[in-house]
């Protein structure tokens, strides 16, 4: 039987563009997954890995226009934002380099021999190390900085740890082409091509989590999609880390105080962020709590208002757009809830954006209404008008787990102290970034970044953006009363490669010119 052809797809038109590929067969995602076993003796070399990270920005960089185009004829997610994500993306690369120049991140420990203590220490250096092949699944939403390129890549390579990318189905020339640029930086470097592998098809991403080869696995992707690979990970013969990001609600409140402050920059703010990237991005608010009365009111009158101004847009395949039209209707339909904006179908190809309103106290016990406690991928959000704190937190102990948090506080409640730091520890249990006065939308790469958060936000503690995403791809290991000769030149006492570490619990750092 012949290999099913991978297809481009207009999502514009929903109409086929060009064959780009074929997807995987079981032969295939074993050849790729060893190829990438063989390979990974070549990103030992800090220097060397760091080199590549490096010129792949460049060349990435070089080849933006070519890029852009077909990733926009893919997603119509638009030039200007698909030009800013491919920065991003650069920069990404580029700040892993960093990390991988500067060692932190190996975590090396130095403990001498102390027979004092009770009981003694024995010579002990301790070190990370890479895990190895690393199965990677490309999200739909982000062709570039989630995707054969993105986070999970660059953080693995960076750890030393070859990946074998599972392409999305939403952008597979945009996944081919971005290959071909990794290849070449490979070439560059002295790098081989294996190190970054490339597969498509749904069976292939089955296959591939399960291939004894592979030990560790990225995902950004559905709660449904995720959990079964998550869970096809926990029961393979020998259990694989998984990290992925499955689903968000991203919940915000806003006080009443808050609301009478700043009524109609809350609402136009809320309007930008719920659909931005036609309401497609993970974290998008989908839940906000609003006080009842004539401030809450005026802040839905400016969300309206901003809203219809938004206009009609194209979601990032028609499946996508069928699920958005259904999910809204069914939230619409729910009793009690209303929609002062109508999110739903535009013509046969776009959607509009829209908001519901809901009682808060409809959301504070089970039932229909805990669909609206779902994510729905698209420029749609629920506005839950809260009677009182009472109200308000009863919603918040109802809550899954979240990427994001946010609350909007008055001048006073933010000043310090007091109220503003009831709520935000009221918040903090519920995601892994904490917003005050902003918007979820925007995953700035930065060292103190974390972008994750307790389950179904992720399968694991870990971030997925930030140097600290490096940590997912590596384990500890301890070298016990080990002759210097014998010990990786990262432990050995005169610190050849001047890594910073930890020596007899005293923090040493190299110097300048190391």
């Amino acid at each position: 039987m012949a290999a099913a052809q991978v297809w481009s797809v207009d999502p514009r038109t929903g109409k086929r563009r060009e064959q780009v590929a074929v997807e995987a067969t079981a032969a295939d995602v074993d050849h790729a997954v060893r190829a990438a076993h063989t390979a990974r003796g070549a990103l030992a070399d800090r220097a060397v890995r760091a080199a590549f990270l490096r010129t792949a920005a460049g060349l990435l960089d070089a080849a933006k226009d070519r890029l852009v185009a077909a990733a926009d004829a893919e997603t119509a997610l638009g030039t200007t934002r698909l030009t800013s994500e491919l920065a991003r993306t650069c920069h990404q690369l580029r700040s892993f380099a960093g990390v991988v120049d500067e060692g932190d991140f190996l975590g090396v420990v130095i403990d001498h021999p102390d027979d004092t203590a009770t009981p003694p220490v024995p010579d002990l250096r301790r070190l990370k190390v890479p895990l190895g092949v690393v199965a990677v699944y490309a999200a739909s939403n982000f062709p570039f900085a989630f995707s054969v390129p993105g986070g999970d890549t660059a953080s693995a390579l960076a750890a030393g740890c070859p990946v074998v990318v599972k392409a999305h189905p939403d952008h597979p020339h945009t996944s081919e082409l971005v290959a071909d640029v990794l290849h070449l930086a490979a070439e560059r470097t002295g790098v081989p091509r294996a190190v970054v592998g490339l597969v498509h098809g749904f069976d292939a991403g089955v296959a591939l989590v399960g291939h004894p080869l592979v030990a560790a696995a990225g995902f950004t992707g559905s709660v449904r999609g995720g959990r079964a690979l998550f869970d096809a990970a926990a029961a393979r013969p020998v259990p694989i880390p998984f990290h992925g990001e499955l689903g968000s609600l991203n919940p915000v409140l806003v006080t009443a105080a808050a609301a009478a402050e700043r009524a109609a920059a809350i609402g136009t703010g809320l309007a930008g962020s719920m659909t931005l990237g036609v309401g497609q991005f993970c974290v998008k608010p989908g839940l906000v709590l609003a006080p009842t009365g004539a401030d809450g009111d005026a802040l839905l009158a400016a969300l309206a208002d901003a809203v219809k101004r938004a206009g009609e847009g194209v979601l990032l395949d028609h499946r996508m757009r069928d699920a958005f039209v259904a999910g809204a209707a069914a939230r619409a339909a729910l009793p009690d809830v209303e929609a002062p904006v109508a999110p739903g179908a535009g013509d046969a190809h776009t959607v509009s954006p829209g908001f519901l309103t809901v009682p808060a106290a409809r959301l504070a016990t089970g039932g229909p209404h805990d669909l609206l406690l779902e994510e729905c991928f698209g420029p749609v959000t629920v506005v839950a008008r809260y009677d009182g704190d009472d109200e308000a937190t009863a919603v918040l102990s109802r809550l899954p787990g979240n990427l994001t948090a946010t609350v909007h506080l008055s001048a006073a409640e933010a000043a310090g102290g007091g109220r503003g730091a009831e709520l935000l520890a009221r918040l903090t249990p519920l995601a892994g970034r904490v917003l005050v006065n902003g918007w979820p939308t925007g995953v700035a790469v930065a060292p103190a970044q974390h972008h994750g958060g307790p389950y179904p936000a992720t399968t694991s503690t870990s971030t997925s953006v930030g140097g600290t995403a490096v940590e997912r791809w590596l384990r500890p290991v301890a070298y016990q009363s080990t002759p210097e000769a014998l010990l990786p030149p990262e432990l050995r006492d005169d610190n050849p490669l001047g890594l910073p570490r930890r020596v007899d619990g005293r923090m040493e750092l190299p110097a300048p010119d190391a």
